[in-house]
């Protein structure tokens, strides 16, 4: 990125099912330290514009899905040079059936094909190894960093999309009940993090950041019982976002 300083990063931070405030407040505070931002938020994608006036767009959602002209928009913004930092829930269509299974419907190719991936199970939360995807460990968003465990964390299942730079990924096989799409036994690789090339634009994807509190499932429960914190009580976690939002202004490259 050539161009001067401020740079405009607008965030969209909405969903479901998990604290969407926790998020957007940290993902502020991080995008602060830098006087150089300026940041506009936003609770969708509707505000077209904006988005695609801004350098960086980032995204921390669950189940929040752009019209399809929305979509084109984001698509020839991201074509034209934009830089989309995708955190998390980004990247899922959830509906519940009448069988109490989720399902995750392929209700939009296209955004699912600029990300790069689609959100289709996890299994229940559990700690797992994220680890440096081979030949990864020279790149600039992972200098320095090793392989590490994290704890109360979704881990995606996810169906794939086009050409994708592996950083992060980690190793599980066995089924995802209560999905519809359930049977993930021959599928033992799952990325945690990577890059997706778009023209002169670029999404960098990381899956970590699962955060729920207590209210966060009403109404299909009152009170959730305790609160899961994911990757966010990890240091390496935040240097992640640090150097991802470095990356997305073209100064890690």
């Amino acid at each position: 990125m050539d161009k001067k300083p401020p740079f405009r990063f607008y965030l969209v931070a909405a969903g479901k099912y998990h604290d969407i405030d926790h998020a957007r407040l940290e993902l502020l505070k991080l995008l602060q330290e830098d006087e150089r931002i300026r940041v506009q938020v936003g609770d969708d994608y509707s505000n077209i514009e904006a988005i695609q006036a801004c350098d960086v767009l980032v995204t921390y959602t669950c189940d929040v899905t752009p019209t399809d002209e929305q979509i084109e928009g984001i698509h020839q913004w991201l074509s034209n040079g934009g830089k989309w930092f995708a955190l998390h829930g980004t990247n899922s269509i959830l509906r519940f059936r009448d069988d109490g299974k989720v399902d995750s419907p392929d209700l939009a190719p296209k955004f699912m094909e600029m990300l790069g991936s689609q959100f289709i199970a996890h299994p229940p939360l559990m700690p797992y190894k994220v680890e440096v995807s081979q030949g990864a460990d020279s790149h600039p968003l992972l200098e320095g960093i090793e392989g590490f465990e994290v704890e109360q964390e979704e881990l995606y299942c996810s169906h794939y999309h086009g050409e994708l730079t592996p950083l992060l990924e980690t190793r599980w096989s066995g089924k995802c009940e209560g999905f519809v799409e359930e049977d993930w036994t021959d599928s033992d690789r799952h990325l945690v993090m990577y890059t997706r090339k778009h023209g002169d634009g670029e999404v960098l994807y990381n899956t970590l950041g699962h955060y729920r509190s207590k209210y966060d499932m009403v109404p299909m429960v009152d009170e959730y019982p305790v609160i899961e914190r994911g990757a966010w009580t990890q240091p390496v976690y935040y240097e992640l976002l640090r150097r991802g939002i470095k990356y997305c202004l073209g100064e890690l490259n």
